[in-house]
């Protein structure tokens, strides 16, 4: 995906090409940015997505469930949930709904350590925030949020209502 060449299916396209290609410097950026935020509390930045993602579900969620709002894959995922359960920050109980994919939820240690990395992270974000105007910021989210479901209609992750 070069946006420097001519794009014959035209401007939509090569606008959309040159909005996948800063989401991907973005997101290289945006994990190691993360790990050295994080470094000092003994997490990675897929840690503490994970850690993330198990608090804000504010319910005990399977790997394949939390694979899923993080958009990770369920083997990333596991992977992750395995080291945060040899951290002791994750719990792991049975799921009566499914024998084999049992549900992960906080332990107070692990809702500890995502609540000091939050509060790190609140502090970035208010740094961030002083950089890119707030109009700017929710009309990109949006455009990301329209990408995103575009690709999972078309990836049949999502049912058009």
């Amino acid at each position: 995906m070069n946006s420097r060449q001519p794009n014959p299916a035209g401007t939509g396209a090569t606008t959309i090409t040159n909005l996948a290609l800063a989401v991907f410097r973005l997101n290289g950026v945006l994990l190691n940015w993360g790990d050295r935020l994080v470094a000092p509390l003994g997490l990675t930045s897929a840690r503490w997505q994970m850690l993330g993602a198990v608090a804000l579900a504010g319910v005990p969620l399977t790997a394949p469930q939390l694979s899923e709002a993080m958009g990770v894959t369920r083997q990333g995922a596991q992977k992750q949930l395995n080291l945060l359960l040899e951290q002791g920050l994750v719990d792991v109980s049975p799921n009566p709904g499914h024998r084999r994919s049992p549900l992960y939820a906080l332990t107070p240690q692990g809702l500890a350590l995502y609540r000091k990395a939050d509060a790190i992270w609140n502090a970035q974000a208010s740094q961030l925030a002083a950089l890119i105007p707030a109009s700017q910021a929710s009309a990109a989210a949006r455009a990301l949020e329209s990408m995103l479901q575009a690709l999972q209609v078309a990836n049949g992750s999502v049912e058009v209502e």
